[in-house]
């Protein structure tokens, strides 16, 4: 095995340990957004101006030079509370809306989002710094979630028939009502993906909704409902309000019927017990520390370069990402150079444009946490094979994608959550070793086998402990099937996105049995007839038997 790292060559015409830059900052502010087309957008956000008017703006720094984005409206308490109560008053008419026309209005939001989506790209990049490409993906997540659920919410939603106690006497059937208004609070990450995508299924399934927009991105969110009020939705069922959020998450916590949060596992257990004190159902998608399988079988260039594209996509500020690469042993110094060599090709950049594979790290905060993950490595003894520095002359929080070896327990980078352009590479004798090493630790959200057998790796994927397993695939191809769940096991949450689960999860079951020509119980008061009615029920419970009647 090797271990030197100047014996993997690096591509000509690169500084040494990492990529050079594609281009310089353009400038945070794109040119078309205006100081009255911000206006319009902070117009969305639910508060009462006059009272609170002492509540400090929110206004976030632009990763690529700092400086300040917009400044949005910061709610109060009672701006949350008033925010539930006006969504609640909105939303009978929404029920009693047509299923057709709900659908009419999101397939419309789809439209307006692919038409205009250069808007929303240069917002999100504005507020979060990510690569042009990775911004993209976010739309085109949000467009596939939008048009699967306006298609089939009425098939997940249909009242289901069930047997009832006597059977041709009772007809019973499950139907699905909305649980009311629904509180979404979602990260900075995917401010356009996680912020409309969970949101479109709640409106659908007939609830109203109330997001709290992440103090870092709110302008992504704030673009979003505008268009949605374009397409048609009525005023009042969608409400946004923002401001820090343990004042304005906790509020709305307290306040909502249904919370959906996405976020940290430390915040999540916080929201589920807010939650359960209330009674009320909480769906939680948390952290991760994604584990990549790379058997003796595997297409080296092909593992390797989707290894590259799971750790390092939205510059591995994404809760799916992969932290953990497991190479067999057999393979692992040519999978080593050729995992070196994709990484050292990503080209870093800073404008509003394709040319850039990575972008920036979204806040000072992320940069200090990943550099803190790897120089503690370094100084227990890891080993750096690429990357592992900051890049200042590209941007003020860019840090070059980096791979790590040699890294032990006692370094925080091997089980704690990096959430930034961080892997660490490990070499196992056998699968079975790959899998037990995947397993380690709480978290479980995704993982990724590589292999040209893909029944083998099949069989593998059933021991993982996590909500999906990629087979030849990173993450996106679990992550990209909207009509398959999305979700994780352990402290990587509760509940489901996607799916049939993803809709379901916004409303109630409830239970209608209609009782034909004859009453359950004895027909009249008395004890012959009480016995009578008990005799002649236990023959008819003997006879299902022998029938096998379920």
């Amino acid at each position: 095995m090797t271990t030197e790292q100047d014996e993997i060559p690096a591509p000509d015409n690169l500084p040494p340990g990492g990529p050079a830059p594609v281009s310089a900052p353009t400038g945070a502010r794109p040119p078309w957004v205006t100081d009255e087309l911000i206006a319009r957008w902070c117009g969305w956000v639910s508060r009462d101006a006059a009272e609170s008017g002492s509540t400090e703006p929110v206004t976030a720094l632009a990763p690529f030079d700092l400086s300040p984005v917009a400044a949005v409206p910061a709610c109060a308490p009672h701006d949350v509370e008033a925010a539930v109560a006006g969504a609640r008053a909105a939303r009978p008419r929404w029920v009693e809306s047509s299923p057709g026309r709900r659908t009419e209005i999101v397939l419309a939001f789809h439209d307006l989002l692919l038409r205009r989506q250069d808007q929303v790209l240069d917002l999100i990049q504005w507020e979060t710094g990510k690569a042009r490409y990775h911004a993209w993906m976010e739309v085109a997540q949000v467009a596939g979630i939008a048009r699967h659920y306006a298609r089939r919410a009425r098939h997940y939603l249909a009242p289901r028939r069930v047997r009832g106690m006597v059977p041709g006497l009772t007809k019973v059937s499950e139907v699905r009502v909305p649980k009311g208004v629904v509180g979404i609070v979602s990260p900075w990450n995917y401010p356009l993906y996680l912020g409309v995508g969970d949101v479109l299924p709640a409106l659908l399934a007939g609830n109203a909704v109330v997001s709290k927009a992440d103090e870092q991105t709110p302008l992504t969110l704030l673009w979003t409902r505008d268009l949605m009020a374009e397409a048609g939705l009525p005023a009042g069922l969608w409400q946004i309000v923002a401001g820090p959020g343990a004042e304005v998450g906790t509020a709305l916590t307290d306040a909502v019927d249904f919370v959906c949060f996405t976020g940290s596992t430390a915040t999540g257990r916080t929201v589920a017990e807010r939650a359960a004190r209330r009674l009320v159902g909480a769906s939680l998608e948390l952290g991760g520390k994604n584990p990549l399988i790379v058997r003796a079988d595997a297409d080296l260039a092909a593992a390797a370069a989707g290894t590259v594209t799971a750790a390092f996509t939205n510059t591995g500020q994404m809760c799916i990402h992969v932290e953990r690469v497991y190479v067999h042993e057999q393979v692992h110094d040519a999978f080593r150079t050729e995992l070196v060599r994709a990484t050292r090709e990503l080209r870093l950049g800073a404008a509003y444009d394709y040319a850039a594979d990575i972008g920036s790290l979204t806040s000072t905060a992320r940069l200090a946490a990943v550099a803190a993950h790897v120089d503690e490595a370094v100084a227990k003894g890891a080993s750096v094979l690429t990357g592992g520095r900051a890049r200042p002359d590209i941007g003020p929080l860019f840090y070059e994608p980096t791979v790590l070896e040699g890294v032990t327990h006692d370094m925080a980078v091997c089980g704690q959550e990096t959430f930034g352009p961080v892997i660490s590479l490990y070499a196992v004798a056998s699968d079975s070793e790959a899998v037990g090493l995947a397993n380690q630790g709480n978290y479980g959200l995704s993982a990724s086998i590589w292999s040209k057998d893909p029944r083998e790796a099949a069989r593998m994927a059933a021991r993982i402990r996590a909500g999906s397993v990629n087979i030849n695939d990173g993450a996106a191809a679990a992550a990209g099937s909207i009509e398959a769940g999305m979700g994780g096991m352990g402290d990587s949450g509760l509940g489901r996105r996607h799916g049939a689960e993803g809709i379901r999860k916004y409303t109630e079951t409830q239970t209608i049995a209609t009782q034909r020509l004859l009453p359950l119980g004895p027909p009249k008061p008395g004890p012959d007839a009480v016995r009578t009615f008990v005799r002649r029920t236990n023959g008819q419970l003997a006879l299902l038997r022998r029938l096998r009647v379920r």
